[in-house]
């Protein structure tokens, strides 16, 4: 076999239960792998591209420039990890110039639990998919690619390439899958969460976004909201001596995850995490049904319009008055006077003279009036399918900057809301802007950074700005900006560069401390889904709770005695799991993965999900359950101590 070229000092050892892969170029394989071996305590294998390999990128120097950059990266965990006893064997960095069959199966793949492809190029990951299915038929798969019915169609070619190459194979049983995931997908969510709710927290199930917000101890006679339930109560003392403040090593003073509600009462004086549904509290966006009339003409246009009705049946009365004629004969000669056809007034009365006069002159004013009314009908028309300008009283919305493939998902989710959107973009073609003009989304055309563009977006009266451009040069400059309009503006970046990131929220809240500011890299929002479908589609997300953490899965119910045939009460462990939400929908009926996107069409998604459940609920074998638990309790509820699937 050919020797792929791998760091110094590395160590070679083959691949055991609970072995996942990790394939990529960028921050994201690096987050993964550091989410799969801090939070699920699984030994990874990091598979990077060497530097000669770059050159295919088409920017050689930044191709190298970034590999070099993640090989030191990789390197550093490594290093760390070597000096941890417990994750001495936890992360394996190999380096080789081509991802082929020969590089994952020195990986490790026959052996290997799950494989994730995360390249931004999707050939690559594409062609590493279709070779890992060959060498392993049982392994899961999770793949990184934008467009959605490619990967579609893709997932299902890879599970039918599995079921044939091993007849007989339950699929489901197994939990092995093809599961193809976009970062911008992934952090979609928790960026719209952030301007809406000022949190990254969140987890998707069934199209639902539920957040776990900090409550501070209630006061004297107050009474603290349980939100849909209580996770976790927040660490009794900020001054822990053996300096593992809010870890495992913290004990009784450290959080506790899932306590019962009597634990809760007599936690007097300690902070609470609940878990609450993320909702939107301003001006829904309405979106527009058809083209109303106010949009058709100019309110001088209107007004004019108005003015010559009124003139003419003005006109129509006179002549009935004086003439003397039939109310109808008098109003179809004034409107015979009005377009000149009708016959002079020669020898007739003084008042039907003046009358023909002024008929005839309402009708030269009401010419250039109707022309203008074509033109202007004709040119709404014709810009109907065209980007609309933001209205003038609008406000208490979100500026988005930037359509790209973050921006595009993160308008889909912010409709999806009912929160109103203004959106900013340099260049008229990029991704968004169709999704834009079919959601009728206000939309300003400009670089951001030119005077004058924000304040076409009405950022002055916004309630959040959320900077998505590709260009973190740009993100900041903008966020600065809108800080000097507005200083209480709610204001969300996303930045690459960890440090930069750190560096630029201490800044901004030094200079504004009342008001929100966030930054957020969308490699370590997209980590924990990847993370999570990698552990299998059971797995919904991760919340942080101090130094420890909560998993939140989607179970069936038949094959575990510690739910089936119990009441939800008596199927709630403290400290293990509880059972926070029962699908409703029949099992043919069900979506397959309840964490999954729903793609924006327009219509609402109605979630199958019932949280308000009654505690002498029996469930039944036929159930699918959401539930929140700590990784022993989900270990204990799969059937494997370490957390893992094994074979």
């Amino acid at each position: 076999m050919r020797r792929v070229p791998s760091l110094p000092h590395q160590t070679r050892y083959p691949a055991l239960p609970g072995h996942m892969v990790v394939c990529g170029d960028d921050a994201l394989a690096e987050r993964l792998a550091a989410e799969l071996r801090d939070l699920y305590r699984t030994r990874v294998t990091v598979v990077v591209p060497s530097l000669p390999g770059t050159a295919d990128t088409g920017n050689g120097t930044e191709g190298r420039a970034r590999a070099a950059a993640l090989l030191a990266r990789m390197q550093a965990i490594v290093n760390r990890a070597a000096a941890d006893s417990e994750a001495r064997q936890g992360v394996r960095v190999l380096q080789a110039p081509l991802l082929d069959e020969e590089t994952l199966a020195e990986a490790g793949i026959a052996r290997a639990d799950a494989l994730a492809l995360v390249h931004d190029d999707d050939e690559t990951n594409i062609r590493a998919a279709l070779a890992a299915r060959r060498l392993n038929p049982r392994l899961r798969l999770v793949i990184r690619l934008y467009d959605r019915k490619l990967g579609q169609h893709l997932a299902e070619l890879l599970d039918q390439a599995a079921a044939v190459a091993s007849p007989g194979l339950d699929l489901a049983a197994l939990d092995t899958s093809t599961t193809v995931l976009s970062d911008a997908d992934t952090a979609a969510p928790a960026l719209a969460a952030t301007a809406v709710a000022g949190t990254s927290k969140v987890v998707q199930a069934d199209g639902l976004l539920l957040r776990a917000v900090e409550r501070t101890p209630p006061g004297r006679g107050e009474v603290a909201d349980p939100g849909l339930c209580t996770l976790a109560l927040l660490s009794a003392t900020a001054n822990d001596p053996a300096g593992a403040e809010g870890s495992d090593a913290s004990g009784q003073e450290g959080p506790l995850l899932l306590p019962d509600d009597r634990t809760v009462a007599a936690a007097a004086g300690r902070g609470t995490v609940v878990l609450e549904t993320v909702t939107h509290d301003g001006p829904e966006r309405v979106p527009s049904r058809g083209l109303p009339l106010g949009s058709l003409f100019s309110r001088r246009l209107r007004w004019s319009l108005a003015g010559l009705v009124l003139s003419v049946v003005g006109l129509a009365v006179a002549s009935w008055l004086t003439t003397g004629d039939h109310p109808l004969h008098a109003a179809y000669l004034t409107l015979l006077d009005l377009f000149a056809i009708g016959d002079p007034a020669l020898g007739g009365p003084t008042a039907r003279q003046v009358l023909q006069l002024l008929s005839g002159l309402t009708g030269l004013l009401l010419l250039p009036v109707l022309l203008a009314a074509v033109l202007e009908g004709l040119g709404t028309f014709r810009t109907a399918s065209a980007l609309r300008r933001p209205p003038r009283g609008l406000s208490g919305h979100v500026v988005l900057l930037g359509l790209g493939k973050v921006g595009t998902r993160v308008l889909a989710r912010l409709c999806e809301l009912g929160i109103p959107v203004v959106c900013v973009e340099e260049d008229p073609e990029a991704r968004g802007i169709p999704l834009a003009r079919r959601l009728h989304v206000p939309t300003v055309i400009g670089d951001v950074t030119q005077e004058g563009v924000l304040e076409a977006a009405k950022v002055h009266r916004a309630h959040a700005l959320l900077a998505v451009t590709s260009s973190d040069t740009t993100n900041l400059e903008a966020a600065l900006y809108a800080r000097s309009v507005q200083p209480g503006l709610r204001v969300s970046l996303r930045l690459y560069d960890d440090a930069f990131a750190l560096a630029v929220y201490r800044t901004l809240r030094a200079a504004h401390p009342r008001a929100l500011t966030r930054s957020r890299s969308v490699s370590t929002l997209a980590a924990p889904a990847f993370a999570g479908a990698m552990m299998g589609r059971r797995i919904l997300g991760a919340i942080p709770v101090e130094r420890r953490v909560l998993l939140f899965a989607a179970l069936d119910v038949a094959g575990h005695p510690q739910l089936e045939g119990r009441t939800v009460a008596e199927s709630f462990r403290p400290g293990a799991w509880r059972v926070l939400a029962i699908d409703s929908a029949a099992p043919d009926e069900r979506l397959p993965d309840l964490a999954a996107s729903p793609s924006y069409d327009g219509t609402e998604h109605p979630s199958g999900l019932l949280w308000d459940l009654h505690p002498g609920y029996v469930l039944r074998p036929q159930d699918r359950v959401v539930l929140a638990a700590t990784r022993q309790g989900l270990a204990e509820l799969l059937g494997a101590g370490s957390g893992t699937r094994r074979r």
